[in-house]
């Protein structure tokens, strides 16, 4: 996903004494109005109610049921086009054309003979690169040897650690720094040697000995989680990148992450048409030759499921709950694909992997915290195809496969 640090700002209204009104000039008096500047907070806090009451009281005063002069309502679109274009520089750098440019990962994790013994992993749920890490794990059976803290975001976007009710207890939910007992995320990056001034990011895997990001690139962490920890792993057999498909999915990797993992936030983050017209219709194209091939392949690999099925399912599962709607990929609902619905169900179905789906904090986490895309912070209720019952339908897929012995997901 990504970390904001885009600082909450105060819009000051200012009134003159007398202003304007159809040729007339409108008394107002300051009893009325108060002698302090109002401010308007884009946190919540006791002043937003009174601050609400006082600009309705004005408005009324000055225009009625009218709407506001023209004057002010481009003046008010022009200052919050402003706005937006700053936040959005800040949230989603971008290219000269306004094409989102996702930054790179600092820390890499390259191939080791001698692992490091304790780990810790950090994630966010709403993060689809995050939950990637969450699946592998599950799936491998790294649960106890890998424990994880689960931060959420906080009102500026920077991921941060509180106790969250969990009503439904089959769902992992955000909770505290069971590692280092840090507040924020941004706490944990700093305790490296010679601190850490850059995006605190999830996910992020902590040598918890050495008090050192190990690696906050999601693949890496990934390939590492499925070839090794074997000897921790509660499900050691299980390969989800086997060397003679490896060169497969490098294949599709090089076309899911660009053009779908990438490509949904390429739709969102667009800071011009011109680049969002170009996202959308990539990412689309992309979509419809996926269902073509999953049309006669149960994965993308054929009988094996893989780590491109992994890459590509975190984003299918976020498709038609935020991607369809907040980031205006608006063409088609992925319930509309028939091949990728199926896909998308049978891998839910599989042992394990609807506990590491908590669909509510992924709402949470794109409609109340992206302010620049979801100014109101309202939260829509889930669609229909997005809640268990649906998911858990029949896929019938198991169909496709040529050898139902080869189709690794067994789980211990």
């Amino acid at each position: 996903m990504y970390s904001t640090h885009v600082s909450s700002s105060f819009i000051s209204i200012h009134f003159p004494p007398s202003i304007s009104k159809n040729g007339k000039h409108t008394k107002i008096h300051r009893s009325k109005l108060h002698t302090s500047t109002p401010k308007m907070s884009l946190n919540q806090n006791p002043n937003t109610t009174s601050t609400a009451n006082l600009i309705n009281t004005v408005t009324k005063l000055l225009w009625g049921q009218s709407l506001p002069p023209q004057l002010l309502i481009s003046t008010v679109r022009s200052s919050w086009s402003a706005t937006w274009q700053l936040m959005m520089s800040q949230l989603a750098p971008s290219d000269p054309s306004g094409s989102y440019t996702r930054p790179a990962s600092q820390f890499r994790l390259y191939e080791s003979n001698s692992p490091p013994n304790n780990l810790h992993l950090y994630v966010g749920l709403p993060c689809p690169w995050a939950h990637r890490t969450l699946m592998v794990r599950a799936l491998k059976g790294l649960e106890t040897s890998i424990p994880v803290s689960i931060a959420s975001p906080g009102i500026d976007g920077s991921w941060e650690f509180r106790v969250w009710p969990d009503p439904a207890k089959e769902k992992i939910v955000p909770g505290l720094d069971i590692a280092n007992g840090c507040k924020t995320l941004r706490e944990v990056y700093n305790l490296r040697r010679g601190g850490y001034s850059g995006r605190s990011t999830v996910p992020m895997l902590w040598d918890v000995e050495k008090k050192e990001v190990l690696c906050n690139e999601s693949y890496d962490i990934i390939e590492f989680f499925n070839s090794g920890l074997n000897g921790i792993a509660g499900n050691p057999e299980l390969n989800l990148s086997p060397p003679a498909l490896k060169e497969e999915i490098r294949k599709w990797n090089d076309i899911i992450y660009p053009k779908v993992n990438n490509g949904v936030y390429r739709c969102g983050f667009a800071q011009s048409q011109e680049a969002y017209n170009k996202a959308a219709e990539v990412l689309f194209r992309t979509l419809e030759m996926l269902e073509d091939h999953l049309g006669g392949s149960r994965y993308l690999c054929r009988d094996v499921l893989t780590l491109a099925d992994v890459c590509l399912f975190t984003t299918l599962i976020r498709f038609d709950l935020v991607y369809n709607v907040l980031f205006k990929c608006t063409k088609r609902k992925l319930i509309e694909f028939t091949n990728l619905h199926g896909y998308l169900r049978d891998i839910y179905q599989i042992p394990k992997v609807a506990e590491t789906c908590n669909m509510g904090q992924i709402m949470e986490g794109y409609y109340k915290i992206l302010f620049p895309l979801n100014p109101g912070g309202i939260n829509p209720i889930m669609p229909s195809g997005c809640e268990d019952e649906v998911l858990s339908k029949p896929h019938n897929r198991d169909s496709l496969s040529l050898d139902s012995k080869v189709v690794q997901h067994s789980v211990s």
